[in-house]
């Protein structure tokens, strides 16, 4: 049965002090809160993972994760950081292809299949992101562009690896523009990525395949977008840099 998850990914935000009372914030209200088997991931910058965890640890529905990896295990890469040092202080999610990373700092699909593999190899869970522009959702075939996607960095995966890996449909279209795919929008891209899935390896693996919506989701439309069949959680962005809002979306969730 596939995981129940809301993943917030903070970006280049808050500073220490900031991060620090969010994250209590957050820890308290899901403590009090949330009820059923929903799991809560906070994708933080690399700077406050070890400081966040003594409140993460609190409660077992919470998990950190990182918000990038190098795809190399270790060597003269100034300023990055490896799979095996998130492994170390015990992150067990790492977000690997978020648009950002591939529309700022050129990430293709070649790379980001070593970064989940290699994130694998050190026991991290990836969530991975796909997602399709406006243009190409106005002018090209969005849903084999998308699929194209996790075919070329996920499919040489042995079904066990790719049953740890998290999916996140982020319509480009939709981050941070105020735009949200409609709920009919976005079970159309789920269902669709599920039966890709399927195709590659067979309807139990795809059914236990964890696929969340990443797109301007907030408290107002978190509900509508958690009922769809196929939409097991989100990835929220700027929502999730609200303590009351983003628990609220967990909430939509349970």
């Amino acid at each position: 049965m596939r995981k129940r998850i809301v993943a917030g990914n903070w970006k280049m935000n808050k500073n220490l002090t900031e991060a620090l009372s969010l994250t209590s914030e957050v820890v308290n209200m899901v403590r009090d809160e949330v009820r059923g088997d929903v799991e809560v991931v906070l994708c933080t910058p690399f700077i406050y993972l070890t400081s966040l965890k003594k409140y993460t640890d609190e409660v077992t529905r919470i998990s950190l994760g990182a918000q990038n990896c190098h795809q190399n295990a270790s060597g003269a890469y100034t300023g990055e950081v490896s799979a095996a040092m998130l492994a170390s202080i015990e992150v067990p999610y790492v977000l690997v292809g978020h648009s950002e990373r591939r529309q700022y700092f050129g990430e293709n699909d070649e790379l980001l299949a070593q970064k989940v593999k290699i994130a694998l190899e050190n026991g991290l869970k990836p969530i991975f992101c796909c997602g399709e522009s406006l243009q190409q959702r106005q002018n090209e075939d969005f849903l084999a562009i998308v699929k194209a996607q996790l075919t070329a960095s996920l499919f040489d995966l042995s079904p066990e690896d790719f049953g740890k890996v998290v999916i996140a449909y982020e319509p480009i279209w939709a981050i941070g523009t105020g735009l949200t795919a409609s709920s009919d929008q976005a079970q159309e891209m789920h269902a669709e990525l599920r039966a890709h899935v399927a195709s590659h390896y067979g309807a139990q693996v795809a059914d236990d395949t964890t696929i969340l919506y990443g797109g301007s989701c907030n408290e107002k439309n978190a509900a509508e977008l958690f009922a769809c069949p196929d939409v097991d959680g989100g990835l929220i962005g700027g929502a999730s840099l609200k303590s009351r809002e983003f628990t609220n979306i967990v909430k939509a969730r349970m």
